[in-house]
């Protein structure tokens, strides 16, 4: 079976689940050769109890339309979660994480997965595109940064800060990578 490469971004009032709240998830399923699939994308209820960081919070009073965007349509987790499990389930291929940074990302999306649905499509892993650049450019983890990698693998779309653009944005991003990595 093929690799179906889900590209996520999420975007959360805080900085670890729990305690905070994932607002927003956006993924977008590409292949290898940069065939974007299909797309899914949610906006979260926060969780009772949980509260905005504060450095998060005036983070996100510097982004009205991106707050905006992800305060819309909202739905519980568990429905939210539920339906993203359902979608991945319905692509054809093994299902691969991967986000910038997946170490954040990940993080969110699979304490979500576990806690309201019990599981996850992806395992226990995600492919981080940060250390994947590192070993594609043969250089340091920390020189491995987005305004260090060549402009040929940005193609021209949004970085909105809503999760859904930043998904497709950065799901480019990475079959742009992966082909030079395969050349």
């Amino acid at each position: 079976m093929n690799e179906i490469y889900i590209s996520t971004d999420v975007e959360t009032d805080g900085p670890i689940p729990g305690p905070h709240s994932m607002l927003s998830i956006g993924s977008a399923a590409y292949t290898a050769d940069k065939v974007l699939v299909a797309t899914f994308s949610a906006n979260l209820e926060t969780l009772p109890g949980a509260q905005a960081h504060p450095k998060t919070a005036e983070w996100w009073a510097t982004q009205p339309d991106a707050w905006a965007a992800c305060r819309k349509g909202l739905e519980s987790p568990e429905q939210a979660m539920a339906r993203y499990v359902s979608w991945i389930k319905s692509l054809d291929g093994k299902p691969v994480f991967v986000a910038y940074p997946a170490g954040f990302d990940f993080l969110f999306v699979y304490w979500y997965l576990i806690r309201f649905v019990g599981e996850s499509p992806f395992s226990h892993s995600a492919l981080d595109m940060k250390s994947f650049a590192m070993a594609v450019l043969k250089t340091g983890f920390r020189a491995a940064t987005k305004r260090n990698m060549p402009k040929h693998w940005f193609d021209k779309l949004p970085h909105t800060h809503v999760a859904l653009d930043d998904a497709i944005e950065q799901g480019a991003l990475f079959c742009n990578m992966l082909r030079q990595s395969r050349s």
